[in-house]
């Protein structure tokens, strides 16, 4: 664990780390044992189940739309933020670009205004429970996990650049099964995929919220479009805030 208590060794995953300690733009900072991102926790051992447990999870948000049955020892509620067909249209509209930023943001945006409504549902069964951290996850814990993250701790009051930088450390927890995941490519357009997903640079992150909040006013005022009670948004929001 870092000194600063942010990332948790959960085994059976890599990149699990809890939401509290960012810093608030006007003050303090979020509180932990609040939101905590992972990747696909159903890989978790029976020794990272017993830690998911101790940490007090109370609720788990699965992100995937791959259906993968498993039986966590908490509630498991499943929202899928993106169907096969909407992953090939990313897939078909990103062919063209290849510089890292620019590919992340193309895909983050595109996600954003195409399953708005998914986020919305997501965002709300995070903020559902009263008490109790609640796990967000997807398979990597990077993309439709991260914008989950960053549009609550915006909504929260945490800044564009302290989120990107939360984002980019994905790509540290990840590094060391970088080589072997691309060399496993089906095919020549699988590996430019595999390749640009490695990259996870923080200005992605920071030039996909400040274009969202340019479009919407602010990702509070995104989610309340996609169908998030403002009830639930300062719910999430005073939790996080302390």
């Amino acid at each position: 664990m870092r000194p600063d208590g942010r990332a948790l060794r959960w085994e059976g995953c890599c990149n699990v780390r809890d939401l509290g300690g960012l810093p608030l733009e006007d003050r303090g900072e979020t509180r932990f044992r609040v939101l905590v991102r992972s990747d696909d926790a159903s890989l978790l051992t029976e020794v990272g189940w017993r830690a998911v447990t101790e940490y007090g999870i109370r609720r788990i948000i699965d992100l995937r739309h791959e259906i993968e049955p498993y039986e966590p020892p908490v509630e498991l509620v499943r929202v899928p933020l993106v169907d096969p067909r909407g992953m090939k249209e990313i897939d078909d509209a990103l062919l063209g670009i290849d510089e890292p930023v620019e590919w992340r943001r193309q895909n983050y945006l595109f996600l954003l205004d195409r399953f708005a409504d998914r986020f919305g549902r997501a965002v709300s069964a995070v903020a559902e429970p009263t008490d109790g951290p609640v796990l967000v996850h997807c398979a990597g814990g990077v993309d439709r996990t991260g914008l989950i993250a960053a549009l609550i701790l915006r909504v929260a009051g945490v800044g564009i650049d302290t989120i990107a930088s939360d984002y980019a450390e994905s790509e540290a927890n990840w590094a060391p099964s970088f080589d072997e995941w691309i060399a496993e490519a089906s095919d020549d357009a699988e590996r430019r995929k595999r390749r640009l997903l490695s990259i996870m640079p923080p200005d992605a992150r920071r030039d996909v919220l400040v274009e969202l909040e340019w479009k919407h006013g602010s990702a509070r005022e995104y989610l309340l479009d996609a169908g998030v009670a403002e009830e639930d948004l300062d719910h999430i929001s005073s939790r996080l805030r302390g």
